[in-house]
């Protein structure tokens, strides 16, 4: 069985929970650190289970909102944790040397075997130095992640192809983000091609992997500024053929419910 729930979502943090049950064992991976260690610790304990049965940890990215307190974690916990080398270059600092031990690489498309999981990882265009997002599966049903990307590449629409629920960046609206005070820099760096997918993009992506058997789709990352659950909500819904009030959206401080997939 494999279910998945998001512990918070958004710019001021994400962390999301996997789980394949096989028999009597349950293998658990953290996908995202990004929440302050009290709030992960009583997340995870709301969610029934701890930091001490996480059985993986894995960073999409050195951005603060998605490594956040992986080494405070670490440092308790001595939990294997994958990133890319891009980004442990990016957060080598003397403070992670200690930690080296922990650290394996992920390398996109290279499937990595987790207990009952089989992750493969897949490169997004985000402005990080090696983003990656992911693919899970307990060999028969596959749940995708994919935020933080400044657009949709052939690559991204392949890596989430026959996915049976989906945790989907719809980061802003295009007008609401025009609109906002951001400085134009900013306005610029989050629209732009490196930054974060728009509704509209989103629900493009979306409509290149539907398929009969997707079950669920999460609406995530959303911007507190430049966005609302409703929109985000009504982006989607044309795709899915549903109700806007049939999506979930990951909020920052809840997350979701648990998923079965």
């Amino acid at each position: 069985m494999l279910r998945f729930k998001s512990l918070g979502s958004g710019s001021s943090g994400n962390a999301t929970l996997v789980e394949a049950k096989s028999g009597a064992h349950t293998t658990r991976a953290l996908i995202d650190c990004g929440l302050r260690l009290r709030d992960l610790e009583l997340r995870l304990e709301a969610a029934g289970t701890s930091l001490a049965e996480l059985d993986v940890i894995f960073i999409t990215h050195e951005h603060g909102d998605h490594i956040g307190c992986a080494r405070s974690v670490l440092k308790r916990h001595p939990i294997p944790v994958w990133m890319s080398q891009g980004t442990w270059l990016a957060v080598q600092e003397p403070q992670w040397d200690a930690l080296q031990s922990l650290v394996h690489t992920a390398r996109d498309g290279q499937v990595m075997a987790w207990g009952n999981l089989q992750a493969t990882p897949f490169t997004v265009p985000h402005d990080a130095r090696e983003p990656l997002q992911l693919r899970c599966s307990d060999g028969d049903r596959h749940f995708g992640l994919v935020t933080d990307l400044g657009h949709v590449t052939p690559h991204v629409v392949a890596a989430l192809q026959g996915c049976h629920a989906l945790q989907i960046e719809t980061n802003h609206d295009t007008t609401l983000l025009q609109q906002s005070a951001y400085p134009q820099f900013l306005k610029q760096r989050v629209g732009g091609a490196w930054g974060h997918l728009a509704n509209e993009a989103s629900a493009d992506l979306l409509q290149q992997v539907m398929h009969a058997d997707l079950k669920h789709v999460i609406a995530a990352h959303l911007s507190e500024r430049n966005n609302t659950p409703e929109l985000a909500r009504e982006s989607l819904c044309h795709v899915l053929g549903c109700q806007a009030s049939d999506i979930e959206v990951a909020c920052p401080n809840q997350g979701t419910p648990w998923f079965t997939v």
